[in-house]
């Protein structure tokens, strides 16, 4: 550890050219990683490229800095840069070449884990939905489709990433393959085929696995290092990587949790940083390196957040904010858990060390009083249907996010009990465009009252894809939408008609400003800036739906918290005109919105 500070300072990779002679090494000692020959603690901070503004990267790596860190880690995340088979995109956001090179010239190194699946609350963990569509084919197998799918979309990081590497000039030290596997599964030789995809795609560097200390028997692959998730007592960490790393170590967890995330319904969580300063400072004293999970979380944005589903609780999508009540927090600024870490972290420093001062925090700003002139409802924006005998999922739609309407008709006089099975994940039931109820797979709900009509009944259900499942048993039961059937007092309902409501873009929108009978609505309106700065949107008077502001769709929001507000980063604002649009589903006749300087992540509804 006490060379690393001036390690850093060699760190040299310019961004916009790929270095081809390397300038330092990186390599595995009998208990310490070797950087240049010389032991070096990694003390590295969990940041995703997608979760923050590109703008705003430079930014989160020097506070990361500021608190000692040495090195960021990052998920790569393949439904970001495949999100439909063979269309790749490495640009903008997703530009995580720029992200590397950012780091470098920030002095920072990397620790790549661009494992095909991810977990990370992230959609489908990190899969893209295309997957299942491809008949036969299992994801985290050795089945030939997924792993062609697989071997296509790691070159393609490849091409992107393996130059970056610090054994051809880059700063990139070490590259996770697959990611928690023990916790899934235990076949060898599926790690092995991993490995092997990675060394074709060009990652010919320090290879490793991770997992939880209770699957690491399960999830190592002999000949890589094997990091351990989620403990903090380095005698066992010690005991465990020499047991399945020939007696050696080097030792590395590769995920120290410092807090957790929320979902949909449940309390906010928070963990004082008093319960892992003296946990920091164990691991930090006995020459454990760690990547602190998550450093920073940022937002999950759009319609990426995953899911989780367990037996007893059942189904729980993740909210949008990943504060993660983190050292920084959602909108990057330092907490009293980064500065109480920092303090821990400068203890460790070599003698006359001095970090880099706390940049101060982002300004704040209030916004009053925005209203919406425009609107239209869902049913006066569809698009051309499919149809069909039986509902279609979102896969089979090949639709991958967002909303499907599905309408059937009744014939006159039909009354009874209207029951959707599976649905996945939450539908609200019109009849002759009247808002009937809601069904939630949250709550257990699939069946509603339907009543008589004088006449032919149009019955429309506009069904949500809540996320997919990130995590577990059920990630390889993922399909979106209706996924079986619809029957009226036990009757399977047929023909149907299906029309696609993805939301990845709210151009070219005609707004009627003709109201609906409590539907859905699309609403546009402006706000004038004299001064830019973070602002949360406080959208705990509405009811749920998703917010898009000059054209970002900052993510979900849902009155049953605990999330009450979505966070609008200042890069995204401008002064003058700034446009917002919501998609609003139960409560279209709200029309103001307010930003505030502080964000509101604790309150049930």
């Amino acid at each position: 550890m006490k060379k690393w500070i001036a390690a850093l300072l060699a760190v040299q990779l310019c961004a916009g050219v790929q270095a081809q002679k390397p300038l330092h090494t990186f390599a595995l000692g009998e208990s310490a990683f070797l950087l240049d020959g010389k032991p070096f603690q990694m003390i590295s901070a969990e940041i995703h490229y997608p979760r923050v503004p590109r703008e705003a990267w430079r930014q989160r790596m020097r506070m990361a800095k500021a608190m000692g860190i040495n090195t960021i880690g990052t998920y790569v995340f393949w439904n970001v840069h495949e999100p439909q088979k063979g269309t790749y995109d490495f640009a903008g956001n997703n530009d995580i070449a720029a992200f590397v090179k950012i780091a470098a010239e920030e002095g920072l190194w990397i620790v790549l884990r661009p494992s095909p699946y991810v977990c990370a609350e992230w959609e489908f963990g990190g899969y893209p939905y295309w997957l299942q569509k491809e008949k036969g084919l299992v994801v985290r197998s050795r089945e030939a489709g997924y792993i062609k799918a697989y071997e296509n979309y790691i070159r393609q990081v490849g091409k992107q990433l393996a130059p970056l590497q610090v054994n051809k000039g880059g700063n990139i030290i070490m590259v996770q393959v697959e990611n928690e596997y023990g916790s899934y599964a235990s076949d060898k030789d599926y790690l092995e085929q991993n490995r092997q995809l990675f060394i074709r795609a060009g990652f010919d560097g320090i290879l490793y696995t991770c997992d939880p200390a209770r699957d690491v028997a399960k999830g190592y692959l002999p000949g890589l290092l094997p990091a351990v998730n989620g403990i903090d007592d380095p005698a066992k960490i010690q005991a465990m990587v020499k047991q399945y790393h020939n007696g050696k170590g080097p030792f590395y967890v590769a995920e120290w949790y410092p807090a957790w995330f929320d979902w949909w319904g449940e309390k906010h969580h928070t963990v004082p940083a008093e319960h892992y300063t003296g946990r920091l400072d164990t691991l930090l004293a006995a020459g454990i390196s760690i990547n602190m999970y998550m450093f920073h979380g940022g937002t999950t944005r759009g319609f990426m957040n995953g899911a989780n589903y367990y037996d007893s609780s059942g189904f729980q999508p993740q909210v949008s904010s990943y504060d993660y009540d983190a050292p920084l927090d959602e909108a990057g600024n330092a907490t009293d858990k980064f500065m109480q870490f920092r303090q821990v972290i400068q203890k460790h420093l070599p003698a006359g060390a001095v970090l880099p001062l706390v940049p101060v925090a982002k300004p704040v700003i209030a916004i009053h009083n925005i209203q919406f002139q425009q609107q239209a409802d869902v049913f006066s924006v569809l698009p051309k249907p499919v149809t069909a005998a039986q509902p279609l999922t979102f896969e089979q739609l090949n639709q991958d996010y967002g909303y499907v309407l599905y309408r059937t008709r009744l014939p006159k006089g039909e009354a009874g009990v209207l029951k959707i099975k599976e649905l996945r994940d939450y539908g609200i039931v019109f009849v002759n465009g009247k808002r009937q109820g809601v069904v939630d797979r949250m709550l257990h709900t699939d069946s509603l009252a339907i009543e008589a009509g004088s006449s032919e009944q149009v019955i429309d259900i506009l069904v949500e894809n809540l996320g997919r499942i990130n995590f577990g048993k059920y990630l390889l039961q993922n399909t979106k939408g209706i996924t079986q059937q619809v029957t009226l007092n036990g009757k399977v309902l047929t023909g149907w008609q299906m029309y696609s409501l993805p939301m990845n873009s709210v151009k070219g929108i005609v707004y009627n400003n003709k109201p609906g009978k409590n539907a859905p609505v699309l609403k546009k309106g402006s706000f004038t800036l004299t001064k830019t700065g973070d602002t949360y949107l406080n959208l705990s008077n509405w009811g749920k739906g998703c917010i898009w502001v000059n054209g970002h769709n900052l993510g979900r929001y849902w009155n049953k918290g605990p999330q009450q507000t979505v966070y609008l980063p200042v890069e995204w604002l401008k002064k003058g005109a700034n446009e917002v649009v919501i998609f609003e589903m139960i409560t279209p006749e709200q029309n103001s919105l307010e930003g505030l300087e502080k964000p509101i992540l604790d309150q049930l509804k």
